[in-house]
């Protein structure tokens, strides 16, 4: 979600035909570049929205996505959608899509999540097993940087609407989501602060807490953490989601949300692949720890709002037999930007 604002590219286009290197150029030169694009294209510009004259129904691009499902679960991802229209937002990253790209940029690209829905943040583990906030994203697209930031605020706006506080109170928690944006984009964007160290850059879970000002909600998150930190899969989890199957180990079925289905044996061979792949994109040490795992089963798993229907599996691999580990392994679709052309747009 962070842009960068770039000189000319034929100040860099000079790096490749000249002997000397030019430098890139420094913070300030950035901090020009990008007022300049602000007198361009106004910020009070993107507060605006209307409705394109040829828009399309939304009920239509609903169905529409739901092509190539699998069918009986297609129903439960229209259910899961009717619950609130924040899970509806959630499972309909299209809709948005397509009525963002008539809307002003400023041309500042930015690699796009393309989800940045708040649902879609959470705690996870990191390798070295520290919990850190981060987001749940399965591709990206190069495109314009306001879109992933005006996703994630209006996000905010359908979570405070669906626990019926008011349009004040949904004014206030959006600004406060695109303040803190700024505030760290501007620290990122700080020349003490070098690439990799923006790279490198994490947000311990455990940070977080400050941010609540709540005593219950921070309590809450509090204990989360606690209870993440504590438990293994071994002795919370394979017991519940899998059993011994003479000699080997099977996925239990716990429908709707895991189970064995047709689909699943009938892409095996892909999956099959789709792990392999995945095992010679690890690093060698990791790749190492991988091959101490024999794989046993697969299992249809449901998951999302926007993804149910997708060929989401859980796999079950086993180094011993107390000794379990479980992999995701989910169907990445097209971007939901990949048809919009949007470079069209960066006027």
């Amino acid at each position: 979600m962070a842009a960068v604002v770039s000189p000319s590219p034929s100040k860099f286009h000079a790096r490749n035909t000249r002997s000397t290197p030019l430098i890139p150029a420094g913070r300030d030169e950035r901090y020009v570049a990008g007022k300049a694009l602000r007198r361009r294209v106004a910020r009070e510009l993107h507060g605006d929205w209307t409705p394109a004259r040829n828009r399309r129904d939304p009920v239509e691009l609903l169905i529409q996505s739901s092509e190539g499902r699998i069918p009986e679960l297609i129903p439960i991802r229209y259910g899961r959608m009717m619950i609130s229209p924040f899970i509806f937002y959630r499972g309909t990253a299209n809709i948005m899509a397509l009525d963002l790209a008539p809307a002003p940029v400023s041309g500042l690209q930015a690699q796009l999540w393309g989800d940045a829905h708040l649902m879609n943040f959470g705690g996870f583990a990191t390798p070295e097993r520290r919990l850190i906030l981060d987001i749940n994203v399965d591709e990206t697209l190069p495109g314009p940087w306001e879109w992933d930031v005006k996703r994630l605020a209006t996000s905010i706006v359908f979570a405070v609407c669906s626990n019926g506080l008011s349009a004040a109170d949904q004014r206030e928690a959006a600004l406060a989501c695109v303040l803190s944006y700024r505030e760290h984009m501007a620290e990122y964007g700080d020349i003490d602060m070098s690439v990799l160290e923006i790279w490198y850059a994490r947000l311990q879970l455990s940070d977080t807490l400050w941010s609540f000002h709540d005593k219950t909600a921070r309590g809450f998150l509090k204990k989360q953490i606690q209870k993440a930190q504590v438990p293994t899969v071994r002795e919370h989890k394979f017991s519940v989601v899998a059993k011994s199957h003479g000699d080997a180990y099977v996925i239990k079925d716990l429908p709707p949300l895991i189970f064995h289905h047709p689909h699943i044996d009938a892409s095996r061979v892909n999956l099959e692949h789709g792990s392999d792949l995945y095992r010679q994109s690890l690093p060698a040490e990791r790749r190492m720890q991988l091959d101490r795992y024999r794989l046993m089963d697969f299992a249809l798993k449901v998951v999302g709002a926007g993804s149910v229907g997708t060929l989401c599996a859980v796999a079950l691999l086993m180094a011993a037999k107390d000794d379990p580990l479980f992999l995701q392994i989910k169907e990445a679709g097209p971007s939901v930007f990949g048809d919009l052309s949007w470079h069209e747009h960066l006027r």
